[in-house]
């Protein structure tokens, strides 16, 4: 976000410095953790997961889209789109933040209307132990 930006003057010039894009959207952290456990432990999530998921952040433009593939090779997870996930993951958010720290149930927020899954949504069940042994 540069000065000579046309939204510059939107941000006192003492803030301008500190806001960074990662700051639109917390959950790039979520998925930075989630490329490094890849990384570190590909073989291992792959037999975990045996699919691949597609994050879509509804709050986050282009940049909530989110690939982890736990099928193909060592896997992988990167910013981008599969057409052919074998489940997508649709959440704001806040929300995808509030079920990553443990504040908000999987199960409470499909049922309230907050977690859209399309796919085999039996594979989104998994994916909590995936997360959690991603960590």
């Amino acid at each position: 976000f540069a000065q000579s930006s046309p939204f510059a003057c939107l941000i006192p010039p003492a803030d301008l410095a500190l806001w960074t894009p990662a700051d639109a959207m917390k959950s790039q952290a979520l998925f930075d953790k989630m490329a490094a456990a890849v990384k570190a432990k590909g073989q291992e999530l792959v037999k975990m997961g045996g699919a691949v998921f597609q994050f879509v952040v509804s709050d986050g433009g282009e940049a909530g889209k989110f690939i982890l593939d736990l099928k193909n090779g060592s896997g992988d997870a990167k910013a981008g789109e599969d057409a052919k996930a074998d489940c997508t993951i649709t959440i704001a958010d806040a929300d995808l933040m509030a079920m990553a720290d443990g504040k908000l149930d999987g199960m409470q927020a499909f049922m309230g209307g907050k977690l859209k899954i399309k796919g085999n949504m039996m594979l989104a069940q998994k994916l909590g132990s995936i997360l959690e042994a991603a960590k």
